[in-house]
C-alpha cells in the first residue's frame, strides 16, 4: 500500500531537503525517465512536466508526519522547502524502499536550479523528437524561458552525463 511513497521518502531521505515544489516536480520526472521505479503520471503544463500524483502524495507524507514542509516568502512568491523527519526516517526502517540507489543522481539533480531543471525536463518529456525537431519543439513550448544555446548545450550535456549515472538502474 505504502510502496509509492516509500519510494519517495527514498529520494528524500538521499536529497536531505528539497527547496521549491517546480524542481521537486522536475527532479522526480528526470529519474523516471532515466528508468527509476517512480509511477507517477505527468502531463505537460506551464513550467514543463507536472505531476498531480506527486502533489497529493508529498501532502499524504506532510500530513503522516514523514515530511515537513515549510514556506518562506520570497521576492514576490512563496518558496517551499522539504525535510524528512525523525517519524519518515522510521517509517524507512521500517518501509525498506523498493528503488535502487539514488543518491548520485539526486546530488546531481539536486544541485541544479529550478530553471535549468525545467529545460532538461522539458528536453526529456519530448524526447521521441530528434534532432532540431526537439529544439525547435522545446524552444517553442518554453518561449517566454529565453533559453540560451548555450543553456542548451549545457542541458544536454547533462542528460548526457546523469545517463551515465545510471549505475544501479
Amino acid at each position: 500500500m505504502f510502496n509509492n511513497h516509500a519510494k519517495l521518502m527514498r529520494f528524500f531521505a538521499e536529497s536531505e531537503e528539497v527547496v521549491g515544489r517546480k524542481k521537486l516536480q522536475k527532479m522526480i520526472f528526470i529519474l523516471k525517465k532515466l528508468g527509476f521505479p517512480f509511477e507517477e503520471r505527468y502531463e505537460f503544463h506551464f513550467y514543463g512536466p507536472y505531476s498531480e500524483e506527486l502533489t497529493l502524495r508529498t501532502e499524504e507524507l506532510c500530513d503522516l508526519g514523514f515530511l515537513t514542509e515549510s514556506e518562506e516568502q520570497k521576492s514576490g512568491y512563496k518558496q517551499y522547502r522539504y525535510t524528512v523527519t525523525e517519524e519518515g526516517l522510521a517509517f524507512l526502517q521500517m518501509y525498506p524502499s523498493p528503488i535502487p540507489d539514488v543518491s548520485s543522481q539526486v546530488k546531481l539533480l539536486n544541485e541544479q536550479t529550478s530553471r535549468f531543471l525545467e529545460l532538461v525536463s522539458t528536453i526529456l518529456y519530448f524526447d521521441e523528437l530528434e534532432g532540431d525537431s526537439l529544439k525547435n519543439k522545446v524552444l517553442s513550448v518554453k518561449d517566454k524561458q529565453n533559453y540560451s544555446k548555450e543553456e542548451w548545450q549545457e542541458a544536454v550535456l547533462f542528460i548526457e552525463k546523469l545517463g551515465e549515472s545510471r549505475v544501479g538502474v
